[in-house]
């Protein structure tokens, strides 16, 4: 097995991993009678010898099967072995989908056979991603190489790299942010009785010139692509509602979440960078990525007030607004393009942003790899990130999604933060158009459950022993902003034994993730390490 062919299994292997101890397992109470039976390495033909018995391993019970899954624990969980009643049995990748697969038809009673493909197609993807970066030169903008080290993606899916289109990799990599990609967006004419907008878009007009009768309408061209093959389409370009007129002048480079692209800006004095959000028939983790009629709709209603409470906040958070949306009569939802804020307007004078989940992936420039004290970094993580989200919900009733593709985090000269950016006002919820425990539940989750607890894992991952001083002052922040008097939540939040963990292995199983994905009681370390 090559280089590249043990890095992709490592890396695909956390993530599903991940699912299985989440969502189908719990601690053996009994591994000490079987480990003291493994008396010698057993050999596998296709995974070689297995290991000795170890103290650095874990021991869990499948919950369905009973059967007995070890692991060597940490941040991001290795080395899965599974007891065959004789010996412990290596699982690489294709072995954890294969125990996957028979756990959750065990455990729901239904199969899923296109969900197995796309978990053994991440795999494949991760590979790919890998070939691609090592032939191709990272951006030099550490803002950028952020957005796009995410090569394993999604700690806690099953198949976070899956790309489900046709055709193999080599048909999407070119579009891939893990492959340092960029390209220029294709420009089209949509005839003006076909414009639908609303909001602000008025930075799409600049980004080239139309013919009279037409407005300006830029189009990711994998979207295009894909969309091009449809009657609809076609039909549109036949009948002049739809015109080609080019491409833009400089490219556009994706960010983590794939179909949001970053367009920089050319120096002048309106010329600021600017994001575009478009649809992508494309199904990335838990969802085919087009923007629906009634999430635009959302947004419209939404992004205004989140803007507005960010703009009320003390401190210098920011949110990065949806200020408006364009599209084409007809072609609602496969045209559709959000126009977003960029990043110059809204950063601290002299700081660098970082998107959160690569300080928990890893890239070259990361700042955790400069510190040599996570506690007083760990602390201006928490004053920028947990402050703004409460605050913003206890006066004014608003959620961000503060997941970590959703946080930006500003750091001055020597990689300390200084703020944070949040972006996505589709995902972004407030009272009472979504029920107050609702929008709580799911701020914990992308606060606490994915946010925190990863930065949290790889702060203590670089420094072993310190989670307990770590958690000791998460808690004590949270106390600090919960004397807000519309908190009440927060001391439920800090004595509750458990949080909401999102069951992504569950949910695609059953077919229930876009719309009511299913949540799993996970340990609230909130509470753990007040106590530990």
């Amino acid at each position: 097995m090559d280089t590249l062919t043990r890095t992709a299994d490592a890396l695909a292997v956390t993530p599903l991993l991940n699912c299985l101890l989440r969502e189908a397992t719990a601690p053996a109470t009994d591994p000490d009678p079987v480990t003291a039976a493994t008396t010698e390495p057993a050999t596998d033909p296709a995974t070689g010898p297995a290991s000795p018995p170890s103290p650095e391993y874990t021991v869990h019970r499948l919950r369905s099967s009973g059967r007995l899954l070890r692991v060597r624990p940490g941040h991001r969980p290795s080395g899965a072995e599974l007891w065959t009643g004789r010996t412990w049995r290596p699982l690489r990748h294709a072995g954890l989908v294969d125990l996957a697969v028979q756990e959750m038809h065990a455990s729901t009673g239904r199969p899923n056979p296109a969900l197995a493909a796309e978990m053994a197609a991440s795999r494949t993807a991760v590979r790919a991603v890998l070939a691609a970066r090592a032939r191709t030169a990272p951006p030099e903008d550490p803002w950028l190489r952020s957005e796009q080290a995410l090569v394993m993606g999604h700690p806690c899916h099953p198949a976070p790299k899956a790309r489900t289109c046709d055709g193999p990799p080599a048909a999407w990599l070119r579009y891939a942010p893990e492959a340092y990609a960029q390209f220029p967006l294709v420009l089209l004419g949509v005839r003006d009785d076909a414009v639908v907008e609303d909001g602000d878009t008025a930075a799409l007009d600049a980004l080239g010139e139309a013919p009279p009768g037409y407005r300006l309408l830029p189009a990711h061209p994998w979207q295009l692509e894909l969309s091009g093959r449809t009657t609809r389409v076609r039909a549109a370009f036949a009948e002049g509602l739809l015109i080609r007129l080019g491409v833009t002048p400089r490219p556009a480079r994706p960010t983590a979440s794939v179909r949001t692209l970053h367009l920089p800006g050319d120096g002048s004095r309106d010329g600021g960078d600017l994001f575009l959000k478009f649809s992508l028939d494309v199904r990335i983790t838990n969802d085919i990525r087009r923007m629906r009629r009634h999430e635009l709709l959302h947004v419209r209603r939404t992004d205004p007030l989140v803007a507005a409470a960010f703009a009320a906040l003390d401190g210098p958070a920011a949110w990065l607004s949806d200020r408006g949306y364009r599209t084409v009569d007809g072609l609602f939802e496969t045209c559709a393009v959000v126009v977003r804020d960029g990043l110059d307007q809204h950063l601290a004078p002299g700081s660098t942003a970082v998107l959160a989940a690569a300080l928990a992936e890893g890239f070259h420039g990361n700042p955790l790899d400069r510190i040599d004290d996570p506690l007083p970094w760990w602390s201006a993580y928490l004053r920028c990130v947990v402050a703004p989200v409460l605050e913003a919900f206890a006066r004014f009733g608003v959620v961000v999604e503060c997941h970590l593709q959703n946080t930006l985090i500003a750091v001055d000269a020597h990689g300390i933060p200084v703020q944070s950016v949040f972006r996505d006002a589709e995902g972004a919820k407030t009272i009472p158009q979504t029920p107050r425990a609702a929008a709580w539940r799911r701020l914990v989750y992308c606060l606490v459950v994915n946010n925190l607890s990863e930065i949290a894992g790889a702060l203590t991952h670089r420094f072993p022993g310190s989670a307990p001083a770590l958690w000791a002052l998460a808690r004590a922040e949270f106390e600090r902003v919960g004397r807000l008097p519309a908190l009440p939540d927060v001391k439920e939040l800090l004595d509750s034994p458990t949080l909401p963990g999102k069951a992504n292995l569950l949910s695609r199983w059953i077919g229930a993730e876009a719309t009511a994905p299913h949540y799993l009681p996970v340990p609230n370390p909130l509470m753990e390490r007040a106590h530990a």
